[in-house]
């Protein structure tokens, strides 16, 4: 059996969401667990279309034993008109297995996303990725607002999880709150996993 663990698990297009997903780690990391870093492929158009086992760079696929054997999650996606992104909705509908056992009631879990505009749907991107975690029996974990950087962010940040404004190109660098934020995301759920597991 591995040490305990807590599951990043992300989807991104643009690099900003695996951005938020490296910070997050080492907030995993400061909380003392480890923090298991893991992508899920693109959903293509084509029905004959088959992506390699491993990715070309960046972190590896992600597993359902990723997800069975970790002791927390933090979920993060794109925003897509409000929503989660398709790839990693693709995943988690592929979780039925682990619902069934029941593999991941009473985890704690958590949510980021980032999105190209303001109020480019943050918080329901956020919520969309909450409803999958509730069905398995996870608990939600968000940002409380004894977090300094919650109240004085200029950009992403939400009491839901951690965000990013990217801009309209996707090109504006994760700035300090957000990262602050990302970090206190993975610190609080590796706390709340440490504990959950003692």
């Amino acid at each position: 059996m591995s040490a305990p663990y807590v599951l990043v698990l992300y989807y991104s297009r643009h690099g900003a969401t695996a951005e938020m997903a490296r910070q997050i780690a080492r907030g995993v990391e400061a909380g003392g667990l480890e923090a298991r870093v893991r992508t899920v492929p693109a959903v293509s158009t084509e029905c004959e279309a088959v992506a390699p086992d491993i990715p070309a760079e960046g972190a590896l696929y992600a597993t359902l034993d990723d997800l069975k054997d970790c002791s927390g999650l933090v979920l993060g996606s794109p925003t897509r008109f409000g929503n989660m992104a398709a790839p990693l909705k693709y995943f988690l509908d592929g979780t039925s297995s682990l619902w069934l056992t029941g593999g991941l009631v009473g985890k704690p879990a958590a949510v980021f996303t980032s999105t190209a505009s303001l109020h480019g749907g943050q918080e329901t991107t956020q919520l969309s990725m909450m409803l999958p975690l509730l069905h398995h029996g996870m608990i939600i974990t968000g940002i409380p607002y004894s977090e300094p950087a919650l109240l004085e962010t200029r950009g992403g940040g939400t009491p839901y999880g951690a965000s990013h404004f990217a801009t309209a190109d996707g090109k504006r660098s994760l700035d300090e709150h957000e990262i602050t934020l990302c970090r206190a995301l993975g610190k609080r759920l590796a706390d709340v996993a440490r504990k959950l597991e003692s």
